[in-house]
């Protein structure tokens, strides 16, 4: 794995810490960063056992979208050159948001264009309120293209009509506000918070956990017609006559601990 990402593991398997790791260019990425996301998360879609991914970055900002050499190199770029260059980082993001592991993001410092968008996969976002946010592209010319889907999921339809357009930075207090940042934090208790989140996702029935995060992204924005709620009824069922739900139900009703929990 290229050291432009760390990866931390707990002890037992249940928890995997990427980290941004080039906290001196305040974590802006290339085409290695993009290839090196992209591999991990791959790699995380792959482990029946991981619970929760927690996404942060190292130093003082979190992300601040393409790094300068890169976009030097793509200031000479062709159209189809741009092309697969933009499809990559596309894949990469859905890589991200389809990984069937719940993502808790960790928004520290600035958080800009690029940047945005990987706050905007994360299922579940904690942020410092001294962070920052900017969807900055308009200014040189551009636009979050590859990031919107996400975004205007996350952010909401009309928030992302002002500041895709404005390139306006916004307070982590008014990203909270939106909707876009689930709890909103002190730097000094930002990792408690964090941890406090990640412990309620493993304490949870990892494969209800992992359904419950594929039925938003299924469902979410469809029409509640009959196909839908046929569905939604298969997949209930589906989950009651599991292993794990008839575990679950039974462990609640017995009073004790399901046998999913682990130590450490």
């Amino acid at each position: 794995m290229s050291d432009v990402i760390e990866i931390e593991r707990a002890a037992n398997g249940a928890v995997a810490r990427v980290w941004l790791n080039r906290p001196d260019i305040r974590n802006a990425f290339n085409e290695d960063s993009i290839a090196a996301l992209a591999q991990a998360f791959a790699g995380f879609a792959a482990e029946p056992s991981l619970r929760a991914v927690v996404l942060g970055g190292r130093g003082k900002a979190f992300c601040a979208g393409a790094d300068l050499g890169w976009m030097r190199k793509m200031a000479g770029y062709s159209w189809d050159e741009n092309r697969a260059d933009a499809q990559a980082l596309a894949e990469m993001l859905w890589t991200i948001y389809r990984c069937p592991v719940p993502v808790v993001g960790r928004i520290q410092g600035d958080c800009y264009a690029g940047g945005v968008g990987l706050a905007a996969i994360c299922d579940i976002l904690v942020a410092s309120d001294a962070a920052t946010f900017c969807l900055s592209e308009a200014r040189l010319g551009l636009l979050p293209a590859t990031i919107a889907p996400y975004v205007i999921r996350a952010l909401g339809e009309q928030a992302s009509r002002r500041y895709f357009a404005t390139a306006e930075r916004f307070s982590a207090a008014q990203a909270h506000a939106l909707g876009f940042v689930h709890e909103l934090c002190t730097a000094d208790t930002l990792d408690a918070k964090v941890d406090e989140l990640v412990s309620g996702l493993v304490g949870n029935g990892p494969m209800a956990v992992r359904a419950c995060k594929k039925l938003v992204q299924d469902v979410g924005g469809l029409p509640i017609d009959d196909a839908v709620r046929a569905e939604t009824a298969r997949r209930i069922a589906n989950i009651r006559a599991s292993d794990e739900g008839r575990e679950g139900v039974q462990s609640f009703l017995q009073k004790r601990k399901p046998s999913w929990l682990l130590e450490g």
